[in-house]
This record gives structure tokens, sequence and C-alpha cells, in this order.
């Protein structure tokens, strides 16, 4: 399929050209483009096929007329978008969703093959099974399926890193100022918050590998696991507001145009449903990050340094169960605060309601 360059999607992927990986977009040029300017040298291919080293893997929410693509109902699809372009997605490309009719096909002729590779199939496959793209669920989700994947495809974007560094530098200063006094707790705190975001294993923090009884291949991954643990909470710190608001407009919203007594009663119906979802994923949530935060004490507090480093190292077993709940509940908040804007009247045509607390309720399940 061909995606003209005034294509709506390449307009809002235009400022995606150096972002790299977040939730919903997997870019696989930039990926590639930081790693070689941090590390000078390329990453080894994610894909077999050579036309995908460049291509954007996105989390995307179906259209009306493209919900016609696939044999079952689903509300998002993983999209896979080739640039004409790495470096100016203004000018187009080729796309197509995973699982459409013929998609193997569509993937193999990328290439000048009859079928695409079936290395590249099952991985984007794998990849469709997610609700989203974070890092630390995909990295998961790779290894079950015994994927060789480079670290540096699991790195977070820049924006993300950015946006998180605040929050987490919050997290560990009660860690610093007991670990090294008020004194230094600005300097220090800096420091390790750098290294956990950064994925560098600092030298000068061997203190913190020696105080946990890691060794250095297990730092690396603990200090990987911990990054992915702060991540799930500052998204939820993020996103939890929007769902607290989301869940009052859902009894203040008011429908416009026909309301059969029948859509009336399914509409309030939904509703709960949806209320409910909510609130179950969002106790998922927090049982799972306060398991972190107990263990986060006993070395904050000093009393089991070597506790919160078990639980680090077990730590991956949780992110898929994170990650999932997490993206449903991202998903669910942008788009509502996409559709019924801040200050905006909450009114909604019954079957536009309909259709979005049913997909709400459905991804919910």
């Amino acid at each position: 399929m061909m995606v003209a360059p005034r294509d709506r999607a390449f307009r809002s992927l235009k400022g995606l050209e150096r972002t790299g990986a977040t939730s919903r977009v997997l870019n696989l040029a930039a990926v590639v483009a930081r790693h070689a300017e941090r590390c000078g040298e390329r990453p080894p291919p994610l894909f077999s096929s050579s036309v995908l080293g460049g291509a954007l893997i996105i989390k995307h929410r179906l259209q009306p007329h493209e919900a016609g693509l696939f044999r079952r109902h689903r509300s998002t699809a993983t999209k896979l978008v080739i640039p004409l372009e790495r470096t100016d997605l203004s000018l187009g490309g080729r796309s197509l969703f995973v699982g459409q009719p013929g998609w193997t096909r569509m993937l193999g002729a990328l290439h000048g093959q009859e079928n695409g590779d079936a290395h590249d199939v099952a991985l984007l496959q794998a990849l469709d099974e997610l609700p989203s793209l974070d890092p630390f669920l995909v990295r998961e989700q790779l290894k079950r399926r015994r994927f060789e994947t480079a670290a540096a495809y699991f790195v977070l974007s820049p924006a993300d890193l950015d946006r998180m560094y605040e929050f987490v530098r919050r997290e560990l200063m009660g860690l610093v100022r007991l670990a090294c006094g008020a004194a230094r707790v600005g300097a220090e705190t800096e420091r390790l918050a750098h290294a956990i975001l950064s994925g560098e294993q600092d030298l000068r923090l061997d203190a913190l590998r020696t105080a946990l009884h890691l060794d250095e291949g297990d730092y690396g991954e603990g200090l990987f696991c911990w990054r992915g643990l702060l991540y799930y909470k500052w998204v939820l710190e993020e996103v939890q507001p929007t769902l607290e608001t989301m869940i009052g407009e859902l009894g203040q919203i008011r429908l416009t145009g026909a309301r059969p007594p029948a859509v009336i009663d399914e509409v309030y119906a939904l509703k709960s449903r949806v209320a409910a979802g909510v609130s179950r994923r969002s106790v998922q949530i927090a049982a799972a990050l306060g398991e972190y935060d107990k263990a986060f004490g006993l070395l904050r507090d000093q009393i089991d340094p070597s506790a919160f480093a078990r639980f680090l190292m077990g730590a991956p077993a949780v992110f898929r169960t994170l990650g999932e709940d997490m993206g449903v509940l991202s998903h669910i908040a942008s788009y509502w605060r996409y559709r019924f804007p801040a200050n905006a009247p909450l009114l909604a045509p019954a079957d536009e309601l309909t259709d979005i607390l049913d997909e709400y309720a459905h991804i919910l399940d």
C-alpha cells in the first residue's frame, strides 16, 4: 500500500524522526542512528529483510474506514510504515497492517519476494500481540519468543527520558540522603538518576553495585529492571489524573441526536463496565508497584539492600502484566482526552459514545 506524502499519518509522524521508541511508536531508523552516535557502530538489525531497517512500527487506532481490513473486530492494530526516505517522513512511503488479509505477501513484496521472511513475520506477530510498544514489555515478549535482539532496541526515547528525569530524581532523593548525607544529595542524586535512566554503567557508582551484592553482569540487568519499574510508576503518575477525571466525566456526558431507550440502557451498562475495568486495572498496577515500593524501602532504609536486588532480578516476570495494564489505561486516557478536551462540552452522539465505550470495555476485560 502506498502512502501519499500528504497522508495525515506522515504529517503526524514528521516529528518522530529522532524519537526512537515510545509506548506507541518504534522508529528503527532513529534507534539505529542514536546507537551509532553513542557507540560508533550500528546495532545488529532487528529484521532479516534490510528494507525494514528504517521502518516505523506503530500502535495505531483504527479509523472507521480501516476496520473493515480485518476479519475480526479490533480497535487498534500494528502498522508497519516504510518511509521512502528514512530521514524525511514527509515524503511518504508504504504501509501495511500486521494481520490484515494478505499482509505476509505485502511484506514479501517490499523486498521482491513472494512472502515475507519467516523470522520477520513471527517478530511482527509477536509485537502485534502487545497493547503497547514500551521497551520493557517488548523486551520480555521477544525474550519469551526466543528472539535474539540487541539491547539498543529497548532504550527509552530522549523525550520520555527528559520527562521522566525529575520524577526519578524525586524518587531517589531519600535513598541518597541516607547514604551520602544532605550535603551531597543534589550531585549524587543526579548521578544515580542518570545512571539508571541512561543505562550507562558509571564506575563511580560501584558502591551501589556492592551494596546490592550484584556482579557486573547482573548489575546491568538490575539497572534495566529498575528503570522499567520507575518507568511504570512515572506513567501511572502521568495517566492517573486523566483517568480519575474521565470516570467523573462518564457520569456527566450528554448524548446528542437520536436516543432510543435501548441505546441509553446500553450506554449506562457500558459506563459501569468501563469504570469497573479501569478500577480493576489500576488496582493491579498499584499492587505490583506497591511490591516495588516495599522492596525499595529495604534499600533506602538500609535494612536489606540485597532483598531489593533480588526483587529487581525477578522484576521482568511482572513487566508483561504491568506493561499490558499500563498500555490499556494509557490508550484509554489519551483517546478520551483527545476526543473530549478539557473544558470542552461533554457531548457526543449516542452511536459514537457507544462505540468508544464498547471499545474500552473490550480492551479492559
